[in-house]
């Protein structure tokens, strides 16, 4: 898939967050930061989830932002050393993810559903239905729910057919 014209470009920040997004931001700082009016509340899940506009998900423990999320087509992208980690077929992005942390000497991790994570720059990377077709959805984690084993096994599974 390309990377479409409109589509907002955010950078990463290994361990520390994901564009204008910082973990330990409350929901209201994350409102504030993307520029939306509050998010909307999904309950279901072992921790505070909201909804976003332009693809985002956020994701909170104890009312501080923990992981986001970003859809494979409607979300921002964000680049790895030029790898777009959004929207990309997932066998290429794993093969990117196992190459990245080779050649720069990453932790390796994979939860429970075989997603791979480079739990030091905080990067998940797992995949979305779209369509026919299967695509990559970055998932951006503070430190804290990739080193505890209950958060890793809990991390958001939640897919969307968008």
């Amino acid at each position: 898939m390309s990377v479409d014209a409109e589509r907002e470009c955010w950078e990463l920040r290994s361990g520390a967050g994901v564009g204008p997004l910082q973990f330990g931001m409350s929901p209201a700082e994350v409102a504030q930061a993307l520029l939306v009016p509050g998010p909307q509340e999904r309950a279901g899940s072992p921790y505070a989830m909201e909804d976003l506009p332009n693809g985002v998900k956020a994701f909170y423990d104890a009312g501080k932002l923990a992981c986001v999320a970003l859809d494979a087509v409607t979300g921002p992208q964000v680049f790895l050393s030029g790898f777009p980690l959004a929207g990309s077929d997932p066998e290429q992005g794993q093969r990117f993810l196992l190459d990245h942390a080779a050649e720069h000497g990453n932790c390796l991790l994979y939860t429970p559903d075989n997603s791979l994570s480079l739990t030091d720059l905080g990067v998940l990377l797992r995949s979305q239905q779209v369509g026919a077709a299967r695509l990559t959805r970055p998932l951006f984690v503070n430190e804290e729910w990739l080193e505890s084993q209950y958060f890793r096994d809990h991390l958001p599974l939640e897919g969307t057919s968008g």
